[in-house]
C-alpha cells in the first residue's frame, strides 16, 4: 500500500471523527430539551464519546453486511433536529438504513422523516404522566447505587422520575461522604459520569444538580416521607430483606408512599415482573411489585420467543453466575450450603429459584423446567446456559436468524441482544442495558434439542429492567420508532 491509499484511510477517519463530534451535541439536546433518546441498533448513544458514536455505526455491521455510514446518519440526525418530536426512543440507525434501502424512488429525506415519525409529531404521542414522581432508593448496595446513576443519567425534559432520596442505616464516621464516594467510584462499572458533592449540614448528596436526601432508618414504617417534600413516592426496596406483601406493605405504612418495588424475587402473592414479557399486568391497583431476579429477566424473554416458535417440552436452567455480596470474601461461617467458601477462590455449586421463578412470569412454562447455579469468582457479568427440548426439529442457523430478527426488530428488542462475536468474553459486556445476550456462536442444535447461551450483566442490565419496571408503574410509556 502506498502513501497516498494510507492517506486516504486516515482522511476518511478524520472525516468521521468531525462528523461524530458535530453529532454529539445534537444528540445532547435531543435528550435533555425534548427527552428523545438516541440509538443506533438498539444501542444508546446517550452521553457517549466520539469514540462510542462511530463504534456504535461499526457494531451496525451484526446485522447488515452493508454496515452504517456516519456520512448517511448525520444528515439525518440534521433534519430530526428541525423537527418539533414528543419525548420517544429514537433509533436513527434503523431510521437512517430504512430511508437507504426503503424510501420511494421520489421521496426526500424531510418527507420520509416526516412519514415515519408522525405519531410523535406536533405534540402527538405525549408523555401520559405530566407531574414528575418522586423515587425513593430504600437501601443503597450494588443495585440501589446502580440505579441512582440511571435515575441521575436521566435527568431531561423527556424524565418524569425524579431521585428524591435514599434511606440507610448509618454507619459510623462520615457516613455520607461514604455513600458519596461509592457512588462516585466503582470497581466494575467505573466512574460516576458527572460531579458528586455533599451537604452534611442538610444529610444530602447533590449529583449532577440533583439534591438526593439521605435519611436514617431502621425500618420502612417509621419514615414520614412528606417531611422531606416527599409525596405520592415510588419507594424501591433493593435491600432484598423484606420480600412478601406482608413485609414489603411496611413501606405502604409510612407517610407520601404510593408504591413499592422489590429489586428481587417475591414470595407469595407478590408478582415477579419480567419487563418485556408480563409488565403489561400492572395495573393501578398493583401497589406492591417485584421486578424478579436478574437471572429470571435473561432467561424469560428468550424461552418465551423460543417457545412461541419452536414450543418447549422441558428444559434446565444452569447458571453461571458471578459471586455476589451474600458470599463470604475467605471462607467463615455462611447458613447457605456451600457459600460459606471463599468466593474469590472457589466456583461453588449452589441453588437458584430462577427455573421455577419463570413460571410466574410465564405460566406456560410451569414444571417443565430445572435450575441450578455456580458461582465463580469474577465480579460482575453472568451466563446462563439453556438445555431445551423442542416440539419440532429445527437448525442452527433457524434458531439463531430467528434470535437476530427477535433482537433487531422486535417487542423485546430491549431485553435480547445478540452478538455473533467468536472471540467475546465476559468482560466485554460489563454496561450491557439488555436483560440478555445471546451468544450465537455457540448455539448448539441437535434436532430437536438445543443449547443456548446467554450472557447478562447481573448487575447493570438487570438494573435496566427494573428502571423499565418504575416506567411502567409510574405510567411513562415512550413510544419506540421506527
Amino acid at each position: 500500500m502506498n502513501s497516498q491509499q494510507q492517506d486516504t484511510y486516515l482522511n476518511d477517519w478524520t472525516k468521521r471523527q468531525e462528523l461524530a463530534e458535530q453529532m454529539l451535541p445534537m444528540i445532547g439536546k435531543l435528550y435533555r430539551d425534548r427527552g428523545i433518546v438516541v440509538k443506533i441498533y438498539g444501542r444508546t448513544l446517550i452521553n457517549c464519546s466520539t469514540i462510542d458514536l462511530l463504534k456504535a455505526h461499526r457494531f451496525v455491521k451484526q446485522y447488515d453486511p452493508e454496515g452504517l455510514s456516519i456520512h448517511n446518519s448525520f444528515p439525518v440526525l440534521q433534519q430530526i433536529m428541525e423537527m418539533d418530536l414528543s419525548p420517544m426512543r429514537l433509533d436513527l440507525g434503523k431510521l437512517t438504513s430504512g430511508y437507504l434501502k426503503e424510501a420511494y424512488k421520489d421521496e426526500s429525506l424531510s418527507d420520509y422523516l416526516h412519514r415515519k415519525l408522525e405519531s410523535v409529531r406536533d405534540g402527538k404521542g405525549a408523555l401520559k404522566l405530566q407531574e414528575p414522581q418522586d423515587v425513593v432508593l430504600y437501601g443503597f448496595g450494588r443495585i440501589g447505587r446502580l440505579l441512582a446513576r440511571l435515575l441521575i443519567e436521566r435527568t431531561g425534559s423527556g424524565n418524569k422520575m425524579r431521585l428524591r432520596a435514599i434511606v440507610v442505616r448509618k454507619g459510623k464516621g462520615h457516613d455520607i461522604e461514604k455513600r458519596a464516594s461509592l457512588l462516585r467510584r466503582d470497581s466494575v462499572h467505573g466512574p460516576f459520569n458527572g460531579t458528586i458533592h455533599t451537604m452534611d449540614d442538610a444529610n444530602a448528596i447533590i449529583a449532577n444538580g440533583n439534591f438526593i436526601q439521605v435519611i436514617y432508618a431502621d425500618s420502612p414504617d417509621s419514615i414520614d416521607y412528606t417531611e422531606y417534600g416527599i409525596d405520592n413516592a415510588l419507594v424501591v426496596d433493593n435491600t432484598g430483606k423484606w420480600r412478601d406483601e406482608e413485609e414489603l406493605g411496611l413501606h405502604l405504612k409510612a407517610r407520601g408512599v404510593s408504591r413499592v418495588l422489590l429489586t428481587a424475587p417475591g414470595k407469595g402473592e407478590v408478582p415477579n415482573v419480567v419487563y418485556g414479557v408480563n409488565h403489561d399486568g400492572i395495573g393501578p391497583d398493583r401497589r406492591i411489585v417485584s421486578a424478579a431476579s436478574c437471572t429470571t429477566n435473561a432467561i424469560v424473554p428468550v424461552l418465551k420467543v423460543m417457545n412461541d416458535e419452536f414450543g418447549i417440552q422441558h428444559g434446565h436452567v444452569e447458571t453461571v453466575h458471578s459471586y455476589t455480596n451474600d458470599q463470604n470474601l475467605i471462607d467463615n461461617y455462611h447458613p447457605g450450603s456451600r457459600r460459606g467458601r471463599s468466593a474469590a477462590l472457589n466456583m461453588v455449586l449452589t441453588e437458584t429459584g430462577a427455573a421455577k421463578a419463570v413460571a410466574k412470569a410465564l405460566p406456560e412454562l410451569k414444571g417443565k423446567l430445572t435450575g441450578n447455579a455456580i458461582r465463580v469468582p469474577t465480579p460482575n457479568v453472568s451466563l446462563a446456559v439453556l438445555n431445551l427440548s423442542l416440539d419440532r426439529e429445527t437448525s442452527k442457523e433457524e434458531i439463531n436468524a430467528y434470535l437476530r430478527d427477535i433482537a433487531l426488530d422486535s417487542p423485546l428488542q430491549e431485553q435480547i441482544d445478540y452478538t455473533a462475536s467468536t472471540e467475546v468474553v465476559s468482560s466485554d459486556l460489563v454496561g450491557s442495558r439488555h436483560a440478555g445476550i445471546i451468544d450465537s456462536a455457540s448455539t448448539l442444535v441437535n434436532g430437536d434439542k438445543c443449547v443456548l447461551y446467554v450472557w447478562y450483566d447481573n448487575e447493570f442490565g438487570y438494573s435496566c429492567q427494573v428502571i423499565r419496571v418504575m416506567q411502567e408503574m409510574v405510567g411513562i410509556r415512550f413510544p419506540q420508532l421506527p
